[in-house]
């Protein structure tokens, strides 16, 4: 990196954290902090939406992602966050807009009881802060690989960037982190069309990624370059297996190949795209980061149009960012330190991003790609440490330790539990050092949140019982937590916890969500089901009950609108997305 490229990445940064600051300064109450005030228009809520989706973790992981799984990690985006921000603001969003709600889990409460509304929150910090750690670790490996700085250097930068999306987080709340979002996602949107043509050019092409892959290995175009293919997973064992460990690899799943000397797993490209599916689909529900810009916006019919250009933006820049994972494949079909030119202690398909930076880009060049990545690191620090902080702040301290004090003692509390949001999730940095970190999001993502995911939609669209959200979380949990252990345990113990046909880590996401579901049905038939979806409790403590009718009479829901435009081009967005999956690329 040169002073040239250091001055583009502190000019274009810089400039939206100063107008952050400065907008900062018009929050006064926790509404404009949590709500914006609800002034937001649809566009503005709609490329927030797609800025918080896309962080540095989608140009650095989400590449590495492409890189092991090919065009069928695009599911992921193309079907389920779509899909997902389309139920979100058409079904779920606009109940808890109605209601004045402030958060996601309030709602879960109003639908299920406290308990759930608990329970959201802590899957949530667990989830979210994940995702800030993948940030910090992503942000490392770009300024360490690309940037080429020490490691004590890199980590110091990590730690300034974090600092800098907290300060401005913790004065302006939604409303600084909502339009900064959207000037973010123009830098964001720069780097990516640049450095994907930049790529591009050196793979020759689609046709060029396709005989640099052939070249490798004649089985990867078809693997890499296909939707409906079946996924295998290859382990190469360090020394030669034993018959025990072949006979416990064998009880995992896999076959041993004895003549390439190698363990190989088959999922069946439908169960691989379901899988992942559920995976976006849980991001847009459970993610409240998502759920609260919506609730910020001035109406429920921009609620309902925010989901267009989230969506219409999502399916190009998937295409962009993810792509370079595939054409990183075809460039180095091997993960070799000395071929990347990267420290031992780093190797992991993650770094194929950051590789590509430091080989592909000239000066001027590289900085824009670097602002880019810090600019998605940025958009989704701020998002993340205001979410949780509005989450940890009405459903557990202000719902349950400290219910009756001044609007501004809770804004206090919101601004100052952001830092410890933000620097808590470093903890997650060790274990995500040491692997590729998409594999470690959705295990937990399947583990924890798709269960949460199935009582929002139950609750959205069925009569289920209030108590059922309780017992069907405890059961599809309590299964995830066995299917995220059970690799770990058949390793270090040779004891299998699951029959072979459900070690397979695509499962998890179909089953908890089946359970959980099925649970929730059991309850309800044996309970009694409603008699209407509509909400039983609302707010008893007194700053939570006021501030939600403030919200109500501060900006009622104006249904005066048509709802024809935002439903016909939503239909129109996911059709798009559809084609790609299930026509163009399968």
């Amino acid at each position: 990196m040169t002073f040239i490229d250091w001055s583009i990445v502190l000019v274009l940064n810089g400039s939206i954290i100063f107008y952050a600051m400065l907008r900062g300064r018009e929050t006064h109450n926790s509404r404009d902090w949590f709500l914006a005030g609800r002034s937001l228009p649809w566009w503005i809520v709609g490329i927030s939406m797609y800025a918080t989706a896309i962080d540095s973790t989608d140009l650095v992981v989400d590449a590495g992602a492409a890189y092991g799984l090919g065009l069928r990690y695009f599911v992921a985006n193309w079907m389920g966050v779509v899909g997902g921000w389309l139920l979100l603001a058409h079904v779920v969003a606009p109940q808890m807009y109605r209601a004045g709600m402030y958060t996601n889990a309030e709602y879960l409460e109003a639908r299920f009881g406290v308990a759930s509304r608990v329970i959201s929150v802590l899957v949530q910090v667990i989830y979210r802060t994940s995702i800030i750690g993948m940030i910090a670790t992503t942000n490392y490996l770009t300024l360490h690989i690309a940037c080429g700085m020490t490691p004590v250097a890199a980590w110091s930068t990590v730690v300034s960037i974090a600092v800098l999306a907290t300060a401005y987080t913790m004065i302006g709340g939604l409303k600084s982190v909502a339009i900064t979002d959207a000037l973010q996602s123009i830098i964001m949107l720069l780097a990516s069309i640049v450095f994907f043509v930049v790529v591009w050019g050196q793979v020759d092409g689609w046709e060029g990624t396709k005989q640099k892959l052939a070249a490798a290995d004649a089985a990867l175009p078809e693997q890499f370059l296909r939707i409906g293919v079946d996924q295998q997973v290859v382990e190469k064992p360090e020394d030669a297996p034993s018959e025990p460990r072949i006979a416990i690899r064998q009880r995992m799943g896999f076959k041993y190949d004895e003549q390439r000397d190698e363990f190989v797993r088959t999922s069946p490209a439908w169960l691989v795209c379901l899988s992942l599916m559920i995976a976006g689909v849980s991001y847009s529900l459970v993610n409240h980061t998502q759920s609260m810009r919506l609730l910020g916006a001035r109406s429920v019919w921009d609620i309902r149009m925010a989901a267009v250009p989230a969506g219409l933006i999502l399916i190009g820049v998937t295409f962009l960012n993810l792509t370079m994972g595939i054409m990183g494949r075809a460039l180095y079909p091997v993960l070799d330190a000395n071929l990347l030119g990267v420290d031992q202690s780093v190797l992991q398909i993650d770094v194929i991003y950051p590789v590509m930076v430091r080989e592909f880009c000239s000066t001027g060049l590289r900085g824009i790609v670097v602002a880019g990545i810090f600019a998605a690191a940025f958009s989704t620090y701020d998002s993340i440490g205001s979410t949780l902080s509005a989450l940890i702040t009405r459903d557990v301290y202000a719902r349950l330790l400290v219910t009756d004090r001044s609007d501004g003692h809770y804004l206090a509390v919101a601004r100052w539990l952001t830092p410890v949001v933000v620097f808590g999730s470093f903890l997650y940095v060790p274990e995500l050092m040491s692997r590729g970190m998409i594999s470690f999001y959705l295990e937990l993502v399947g583990s924890f949140v798709v269960p949460l995911m199935a009582v929002y939609l139950l609750g959205s669209f069925s009569r289920a019982h209030r108590s059922s959200a309780v017992f069907g979380l405890a059961a599809g949990v309590a299964y995830g937590i066995v299917a995220l252990c059970a690799p770990r345990v058949a390793d270090s113990w040779d004891v299998v916890l699951l029959p072979p046909a459900l070690m397979d880590a695509n499962t998890t996401a179909p089953i908890t969500f089946a359970i959980t579901c099925s649970v929730m049905v059991l309850v309800s038939l044996v309970r009694g089901w409603e008699t209407s979806r509509t909400f039983e409790r609302t707010e008893t403590g007194r700053w939570l009950a006021d501030s939600q009718q403030e919200a109500r009479e501060a900006s009622p829901p104006d249904e005066s609108r048509s709802n024809t435009l935002p439903v016909v081009l939503g239909l129109i967005v996911i059709t798009i997305s559809t084609v790609l999956c299930f026509g163009v690329f399968w």
